[in-house]
C-alpha cells in the first residue's frame, strides 16, 4: 500500500550544531506525516539518513513568542529537554522572523523553557529550578547528593540531578580520557535507580569555577556536548562545595557557563549555529509504510 503522502515532494529542514551536538530542525506544519519512532531512526543514522544526535520538532505558535517543542533521541525515544536544542530553536526562530523579540517561549516535556538571544551565536537559556530527587529516582528519600552506585562490578559517588531530564553526576576515578564511558555509561543509564533511564556525567573539577566532563546521554551514547548534562554538572558540583557559580564546564566540543542561583534555578549560555539547511525527500521514508 502507498502511504497517503507519497509524492507530496519534500519536507524543508535544518541542521544545527551546538558545541559539536547536532539536531536536524523540522516544523511540524510542514510534516504531511506523523514522526514514528522508525522515521527518527532513520533520519538520525548517519550512514542511511541525514544523521544527527536526534530532532527538534517545533509545533505550531500558541502565543506571543511561544512555541511547543517535542526532542526526539536517535533511538527513537523522546527526552523531556535539551539545553543545546533549545538554544538551536530559539535562533532558527528569531532567523525565520518568527519572533521579534530576542526572548524566547518553549513548551517542552519538562515545561516552560525560556532561551534569550545575546551577542553572536549566544543564547542564554533559563533552565528553570533544578531538583535533586523526585519521581526520576527510586530507593532515596529527599535528596540524592554523593550517594553510592554500584556498576560494571565498581562502587560509584554520584549526585542526581533533575533539570528537566535525570543526570547521574559522578566523581570520576579515573582520569577523564581513560573512562569506559561505552562499558559503564549504558549499565548506569539503565541502572535500577533511575524508572525512565537517565543521563550520566563523569566529572573533573578544574578549579573553584572551572570542571571538566565527558557525556553519555541518556537514548544517544556519548556525545561531543550536553546542554542538560553541564547545567546537571555544575549544579552537582557547586551542590557539594566543590565549585562556586558561575561554573564554566568544557565538554570535548567546547565549553558552557553555567550560572546556579540560590534558590537553584540555572541559567546556561553558549553558542548555537546552523550548519546547512535543505529539502528532505519523502520518497526516502517511504519503505518505513
Amino acid at each position: 500500500m502507498q502511504p497517503q503522502w507519497q509524492g507530496l515532494g519534500k519536507v524543508q529542514f535544518s541542521k544545527w550544531q551546538g558545541l559539536g551536538n547536532d539536531y536536524i530542525v523540522l516544523h511540524v506544519e510542514q510534516l504531511p506525516f506523523e514522526l514514528t519512532p522508525e522515521h527518527v531512526r532513520l533520519l538520525c543514522d548517519r550512514n542511511l539518513g541525514i544523521g544527527s544526535d536526534g530532532i527538534l520538532l517545533i509545533g505550531e505558535q500558541t502565543g506571543e513568542a511561544r512555541f511547543p517543542l517535542r526532542i526526539f533521541n536517535p533511538d527513537g525515544s523522546e527526552a523531556e529537554m535539551c539545553g543545546n536544542g533549545v538554544r538551536m530553536v530559539a535562533r532558527k526562530l528569531k532567523m525565520e522572523g518568527s519572533i521579534q523579540g530576542d526572548t524566547v517561549y518553549l513548551d517542552t516535556p519538562a515545561g516552560e523553557i525560556v532561551p534569550k538571544l545575546g551577542e553572536g551565536y549566544q543564547v542564554t537559556v533559563d533552565m528553570g529550578i533544578a531538583r535533586f530527587g523526585g519521581e526520576k529516582l527510586e530507593a532515596f528519600d529527599g535528596d540524592c547528593v554523593e550517594e553510592s552506585l554500584h556498576a560494571a562490578g565498581r562502587n560509584f559517588t554520584f549526585t542526581f540531578v533533575d533539570v528537566g531530564n535525570p543526570h547521574a553526576v559522578i566523581q570520576s576515578p579515573w582520569p577523564l580520557e581513560l573512562v569506559p564511558l561505552h562499558e559503564v555509561g549504558p549499565m548506569i543509564e539503565e541502572h535500577r535507580y533511575f524508572p525512565r533511564k537517565t543521563n550520566v556525567e563523569f566529572v573533573r573539577v578544574l578549579g573553584e569555577h572551572d570542571a571538566k566532563v565527558r557525556v553519555w546521554e541518556r537514548g544517544v551514547g556519548e556525545t561531543r556536548a550536553c546542554g542538560t548534562g553541564a547545567t546537571a554538572t555544575a549544579v552537582a558540583l557547586v551542590k557539594t562545595g566543590q565549585c562556586q557559580s558561575p561554573v564554566t564546564v568544557e565538554l570535548p566540543g567546547g565549553k558552557l557557563v553555567v550560572d546556579v542561583m540560590r534558590d537553584w534555578r540555572v541559567f546556561m549560555t553558549g553558542p548555537a549555529e546552523e550548519i546547512y539547511h535543505g529539502d528532505l525527500s519523502l520518497e526516502f521514508l517511504a519503505h518505513l509504510e
